[in-house]
């Protein structure tokens, strides 16, 4: 307050240099607050964007690595275990989408085992064995066949002193003793089903079993009257047996099964096959003429769990891969479709019939759900990152409220102010307002509807600066002795 005389004058003291610094102050705070809010807000996308990276990287692995089948296989040795090693190696050379991995067993009674068990994805077995509950076909690797025949001498000395019997068909084993190549009790189920069948009563025939390593033995056995085998047509096992008893007691007589079709009709497990003339020898003629016998398929069995698309995938390469089989192991061409009927005795897992009967789905129909959800995970993603941002950047929203606020603070002042100079300080400040305002929006901090508030300020402000102009324009200048008495109150 300043007395001068009689009259009493309120003086307000107003520094435009002042007022700027500490604007100046102010706004240079916020963008240091800015600049370390978005440094941390690029941290943060960026940690994101390398999560997601990952995780897609993650996925494209695990849905493009290859799927390893533990397979068993056996006894060691075996056909079956070289034409699945050959199988294996095949697909690993050709880094096929599904590989196996061979578990070399007894036999195919432990790889059954191990099937049951879950310690095998696969397994080679014939199809008359004891099967799990859970064991559907996948692919055929070949048709065993029954053969049977007898020799019309005896070995050696023996022949002198006896003379050997002469067996001209099924019914007539009775009284005689049998040689079985192969120590499986299968063989030995499957030889008296074919005797009942025939009328034979399977107590009355005596049976010895041989390993595939004692084919010598067998022919030099004086007490064997006929001979069986089981295998493929071309097997080696067969033809050596064969071979081996003619050497030792004579050309072979085959023995037909005539019920063969009575058989497959009772016992869907096994089909009625012929056995080709000269199928074993051509020079004679073993046999002379087809020869009518059962069989029964060895396959590849696969757990019913297996994925569809596995097992699909699977018969295809197998399939595709039996005429290369051929040229590195006996028995590759023989490799087949199975019977996709539903009446089957044996049922085909789903995968290998979708497969054969051409009703394999398409990668669409596989995965449209896993689409579907993907585009809702991304719909929530998005959300959830709309939201994330919004709340990363609640301090700069907040901080446009205040700048907005401190504009509406100018404008309640205005009515005070003395001077146009002080007016061009306001407007400098509300400049570096807008041009913070507008940087939050490209930021996304503050969405239209705010820009749209803040230029309802901006006019108002603007309204106020021009009357408050015109206000201070048509004033009269102050007296001089006002004009003293200020400048001794501003020094």
């Amino acid at each position: 307050m300043v007395f001068l005389g009689s009259e009493v004058f309120s003086v307000i003291r107003f520094s435009p240099a002042a007022t700027m610094s500490a604007s100046d102050d102010d706004l240079r705070d916020l963008k240091e607050n800015r600049r370390r809010k978005r440094r941390n807000s690029l941290l943060l996308l960026l940690l994101a964007g390398l999560l997601v990276f990952a995780a897609a990287t993650g996925g494209l692995y695990y849905a493009l690595r290859p799927v390893t089948l533990r397979i068993a296989v056996g006894p060691p040795g075996s056909d079956d275990q070289k034409l699945i090693q050959a199988m294996a190696e095949t697909f690993d050379r050709d880094r096929n989408a599904v590989r196996l991995s061979p578990i070399v067993t007894e036999g195919a009674a432990q790889s059954l085992a191990l099937l049951g068990a879950s310690n095998a994805d696969l397994a080679v077995a014939r199809g008359d064995l004891a099967m799990p509950g859970e064991a559907e076909a996948v692919v055929i690797v070949r048709n065993d066949v029954v053969v049977l025949w007898w020799p019309p001498g005896l070995p050696g000395r023996v022949s002198k002193k006896r003379r050997a019997p002469k067996i001209k068909a099924i019914d007539e084993l009775e009284g005689h003793r049998l040689g079985v190549i192969g120590t499986t009790p299968a063989n030995i189920a499957l030889l008296r089903m074919i005797l009942t069948e025939s009328g034979v009563a399977p107590d009355k025939v005596a049976v010895t079993q041989f390993g595939t390593d004692q084919i010598e033995k067998l022919a030099r056995d004086p007490n064997l009257d006929a001979f069986m085998t089981v295998g493929p047509v071309g097997s080696k096992i067969t033809a050596d047996a064969i071979a081996a008893t003619a050497r030792a007691r004579g050309e072979p007589k085959f023995l037909p099964i005539d019920v063969s079709e009575a058989i497959a009709l009772k016992h869907p497990l096994y089909e009625s096959e012929e056995i080709p003339g000269s199928a074993f020898n051509a020079k004679p003629a073993w046999p002379d003429d087809k020869v009518e016998t059962v069989g029964a398929s060895h396959l590849i069995v696969a757990r019913k769990s297996l994925s569809e698309t596995t097992v699909a995938t699977l018969t295809r390469q197998a399939l595709a891969a039996r005429h290369r089989l051929a040229r590195e192991v006996p028995g590759g061409p023989h490799i087949k479709k199975p019977d996709t009927d539903k009446d089957a005795a044996l049922p085909v897992h789903r995968g290998a019939a979708a497969y054969i009967d051409g009703t394999e789905r398409t990668f669409l129909d596989r995965y449209s759900d896993y689409f579907w959800f993907a585009i809702l995970l991304l719909s929530g993603i998005g959300s959830a990152g709309a939201w994330l941002r919004q709340y990363l950047k609640r301090d700069e929203r907040d901080e446009s409220t205040e700048l907005r606020n401190r504009i509406m603070t100018m404008i309640s002042k205005m009515s005070t102010t003395q001077s146009v100079e002080a007016l061009l300080v306001m407007r400098r400040d509300v400049d570096a307002i807008i041009r913070e305002t507008l940087e939050y929006h490209d930021d996304g901090a503050i969405d239209e509807e705010d820009l749209a508030a803040f230029g309802l300020v901006l006019e108002l402000f603007d309204h106020a600066v021009a009357d408050r102009r015109a206000a201070l324009e048509a004033e009269p200048p102050e007296p001089t002795h006002l004009c003293r008495a200020r400048a001794v109150v501003e020094h």
